[in-house]
């Protein structure tokens, strides 16, 4: 990565988050918690047990530092970096996907005959499980085959480049269902609800935005570094 990086070791954890409080998702993903009262980055992270050198690079990234993968193994630790994105897919999955769908049902008429609500309702359950189909691929069949890339085995009918080839942008959808509920849901006498589930869609849109760009932009070039290693080691 190229320097200065926007945060660094020494820095505050506090100053971090105070200063991009969407930081504080990159935190609980790694298992990090509060309460560090003015340690720097880097005691936080070791007291904790978290790498902070990857810690750090995702939270530059995230911060919209350009980034480019120099191919060197201190950048970053990739098993910690999938432990991140495992507990990114936890979090979507088992957390926000689920309490925007109960805001949703909150916010909407279900009770009545209007088209516009089930329409919504549908739609984000579509959307939902395409997000549970794409993660839990990558649990299951990208993550196992990085899995005995660490332990040192090489695939021949699988590569990085297989799943980056097919990485579709899972947000996009959202931005369809936003569209829906602005242009068409009905006006009510009070829209709190309604704007309050919208502004947690358009979070979970930018979220998952940053969620895919760390896959393509770190975790695959750190997978197709580790394979052309591995190939080297065995021709």
């Amino acid at each position: 990565m190229n320097e200065p990086h926007k945060y660094s070791a020494t820095d505050k954890m506090s100053d971090l988050i105070c200063d991009n409080y969407s930081l504080l998702m990159v935190m609980s993903r790694f298992g990090l918690s509060l309460g560090f009262g003015d340690r720097s980055v880097k005691d936080v992270c070791e007291a904790q047990g978290v790498d902070y050198k990857t810690f750090l690079a995702v939270a530059n990234f995230i911060s919209h530092e350009s980034y480019t993968y120099s191919g060197e193994e201190d950048d970053f630790s990739l098993t910690a970096l999938m432990d991140y994105l495992k507990q990114a897919h936890a979090y979507f999955l088992d957390f926000n996907l689920p309490a925007i769908r109960r805001k949703l049902i909150e916010a909407i008429d279900c009770s009545g005959t209007e088209d516009v609500a089930f329409l919504i309702l549908k739609f984000f359950d579509e959307y939902a499980k395409e997000v549970r189909r794409h993660m839990e691929y990558e649990n299951q069949a990208v993550f196992t085959y990085v899995d005995g890339l660490l332990e040192g085995h090489l695939s021949d009918t699988y590569s990085i480049a297989t799943f980056a080839s097919h990485h579709n942008q899972i947000d996009r959808k959202l931005t369809e269902l936003k569209n829906i509920i602005i242009k068409y849901y009905p006006e009510k006498e009070n829209n709190n609800q309604l704007n309050a589930v919208l502004f947690d869609i358009f979070n979970c849109e930018q979220d998952l935005a940053s969620h895919c760009q760390v896959e393509d932009f770190m975790f695959v070039p750190a997978v197709a570094q580790m394979e052309r290693r591995l190939k080297n080691e065995h021709s």
